[in-house]
């Protein structure tokens, strides 16, 4: 079992920075690779980044905006997002995958004015 919990967020204005935070606990090492989803009002889940072994990947969003990290204990990984847009407002989750089953943060709010 792994749990996830998230921080960070907030409300910033367009072009300004913000970033997320997530911490696992529990069984670590079953977790193979980790990332974040976000949620808009009226939207679909959709997928932002992830970190793999292999490194980083992004969505076309958020490629060369947003960077996604993990710590070297393996226990916090975070999403560092800069030059905002009113369109990143949303919902972000952090996930994290073992061979069996996809584990998710409870969400935090990401609000960008314009």
């Amino acid at each position: 079992q792994v749990h996830l919990v998230e921080s960070g967020g907030g409300m910033v204005q367009a072009g300004g920075s913000l970033g997320l935070h997530c911490a696992a606990s529990g069984n670590i090492a079953s977790i193979r690779h980790m990332g974040w989803y976000r949620q808009a009002p009226g939207k679909q889940r959709e997928f932002v980044a992830r970190i793999a072994p292999g490194g980083p990947t992004y969505t076309d969003a958020a490629e060369g905006r947003f960077t996604a990290s993990r710590d070297n204990f393996g226990t916090t990984f975070s999403l560092q997002m800069r030059s905002l847009k009113p369109e990143d407002t949303a919902v972000y989750f952090c996930y994290a995958d073992s061979s069996v089953r996809s584990y998710w943060g409870q969400g935090t709010q990401v609000t960008v004015s314009a």
